[in-house]
């Protein structure tokens, strides 16, 4: 089968996938890999096959944003893949989880507009469980600060006239923002695959916190190295508990 939107031949992608919003990320993790190649770029999707201790793993960028991210996730899934790990960075509702930090989505709040298009508004968008448990251990065997618990996805970044809900849902025990993981564990959920996510704190959210934003400082970039790590990490416990 030929992967319309990705370009990719299906029968090139191995059961297990890590998805990242940037293509440029897509790239630095596929240099962790063995025998890696580089299947297509097409748009925002770029697509790369390789092993990492011998496992085969896929790593394909998915853009920003829940609309163009779940046209990757379908495509995958169509494709064959049965377990997808999203490689990516939030912004943190608490000073205990500053830049720097992991943290493990365990479930997250659908705050976006696509999967309310897709399942009525109460069902839940929630991490397979031997996905965030993968994850968590492996992130924790790496150091630094790392969380597991609710994350939140939202489609906005800069502000309208609408206030953001960022206090809202910091109240309600949420630990960071982001803008996909609700497409993936809503369609993982329809598709009948297993999905999880991790993503490295590049700032605050919450205005009460927030300085001026800058994603590019070192020590997010050793937290997205230590992230790409863990989920790698993950994915060969997964590959090998089954």
């Amino acid at each position: 089968m030929f992967l319309s939107i990705l370009e990719v031949e299906s029968e090139l992608l191995p059961e297990i996938a890590l998805v990242c919003g940037d293509p440029r990320r897509a790239a630095v993790i596929a240099q962790k890999l063995d025998n890696a190649k580089e299947l297509a770029f097409a748009r925002e999707y770029r697509t790369f096959v390789g092993e990492y201790n011998g496992v085969q793993i896929a790593v394909v960028s998915h853009g920003v944003g829940s609309p163009g991210a779940v046209i990757c996730f379908e495509e995958l899934i169509k494709g064959g893949v049965k377990t997808i790990i999203r490689v990516g960075t939030a912004g943190s509702y608490s000073a205990d989880h500053p830049a720097g930090s992991l943290v493990v989505s365990t479930a997250t709040v659908r705050a976006e507009g696509l999967t309310h298009q897709l399942v009525p508004d109460g069902f839940p968008a929630v991490a397979d469980g031997d996905v965030v448990q993968a994850l968590y251990e492996s992130a924790t065997e790496l150091g630094g600060i790392v969380k597991k618990g609710i994350t939140i996805t939202l489609d906005v970044f800069f502000k309208g006239v609408i206030e953001f809900p960022h206090k809202l849902y910091k109240q309600a025990g949420v630990l960071a923002v982001e803008m996909e993981i609700a497409a993936l564990y809503v369609v993982a959920a329809l598709r009948g695959i297993r999905a999880g996510a991790i993503v490295a704190i590049d700032g605050y959210a919450d205005s009460d916190l927030a300085a001026e934003y800058n994603p590019h400082t070192d020590v997010v970039a050793q937290a997205v190295e230590r992230e790409i790590n863990a989920a790698l990490n993950a994915a060969v416990k997964l590959a090998s508990a089954k």
